[in-house]
């Protein structure tokens, strides 16, 4: 004979979630612990927060503090800020928050979290329903919705890689500008911008644009030539190219004439391989030469432009 499995409301196990559903938590924390492989050692219900109150304060088998914040309703904001002010206040390294009804919302917020989070802290997002089999007693079932793991540990690296390396390539041209801006007064009204590897500035012609780009180990300056119209962009370059002898002996050296018949957009550009943007010792050195090599382009290039 096989019985039915029947969902039970919760409010009809614990009518009331503090006084109810809480102590018998607090009790039973073992069945919490073994669904999200956590040792669980309960401390305290209801401990005081200043005027707030944390529903379980607990501690894991290190030693560490955990949060636990219930909810026999759907998930709310209230709740998730009442879980970071626990953790705050109390230096708790694990947050649990259990719902009846966790929001997709709310799901998404909670493995956002394990993303950034420090390796010592994790948050968790539990659902918990009650069921019985005929006439027996009900049961808890905790499901995590959204916890920590191996897949969201490292999207989390690559986001604070991405971070880092945001923040270093910003570094990186605002030096260049105060470098530049010393020179010449092309990019002064310019500044850089997070997660962008270029600065550009106005040529003083519709649709051309003065250019510096970094990337790990290498610079360039360049003219870009950005009309939306591919014709207006060939022949501007063409008429450049045909002033590359004049062009190139003013500016000191050969030039990059990058034209591509597929794509909208052309370049003439100097490439340099005095380092990039992990050169960070020589970055004074890269600045100077990227300084010195796009006022050489402007000076070669410009008088050029207004017959265009």
């Amino acid at each position: 004979m096989i019985g039915k499995l029947e969902h039970v409301p919760l409010r009809e196990i614990w009518r009331h979630e503090a006084r109810d559903f809480s102590s018998w938590l607090f009790e039973n924390c073992d069945v919490l612990s073994d669904q999200i492989g956590i040792s669980i050692a309960p401390l305290e219900k209801e401990k005081s927060v200043g005027p707030f109150n944390v529903d379980i304060w607990a501690e894991d088998s290190n030693g560490g503090t955990v949060i636990i914040e219930n909810q026999l309703e759907k998930t709310d904001h209230d709740h998730l800020g009442k879980l970071f002010t626990y953790m705050s206040n109390l230096d708790a390294k694990i947050g649990i928050w259990i719902s009846s009804h966790p929001r997709n919302e709310h799901r998404t917020a909670i493995t956002y979290l394990n993303e950034i989070a420090p390796a010592d802290t994790a948050f968790y997002l539990v659902k918990l329903e009650a069921y019985r089999i005929g006439e027996s007693q009900p049961a808890p079932l905790f499901t995590v919705e959204a916890g920590p793991s191996d897949e969201s540990s490292a999207r989390g690296k690559v986001k604070k890689e991405h971070a880092e390396r945001d923040k270093l390539t910003f570094d990186f041209f605002t030096k260049l500008l105060e470098k530049t801006n010393l020179e010449i007064s092309t990019f002064r009204n310019v500044s850089p911008v997070i997660g962008q590897n270029w600065v550009n500035a106005g040529s003083g012609k519709a649709d051309i644009l003065w250019d510096m780009s970094a990337t790990k180990k290498d610079t360039k300056v360049f003219l870009h030539l950005c009309s939306s119209d591919a014709d207006t962009n060939r022949e501007h370059f063409n008429a450049l190219q045909n002033r590359s002898q004049e062009i190139e002996s003013q500016f000191g050296g050969n030039l990059t004439w990058d034209y591509n018949a597929s794509r909208k957009r052309q370049f003439i550009r100097s490439i340099s391989d005095v380092g990039g943007l992990d050169n960070t010792i020589d970055w004074p050195k890269i600045h100077k030469d990227m300084t010195d090599r796009m006022t050489r382009l402007i000076n070669a290039i410009e008088p050029y432009l207004k017959t265009l």
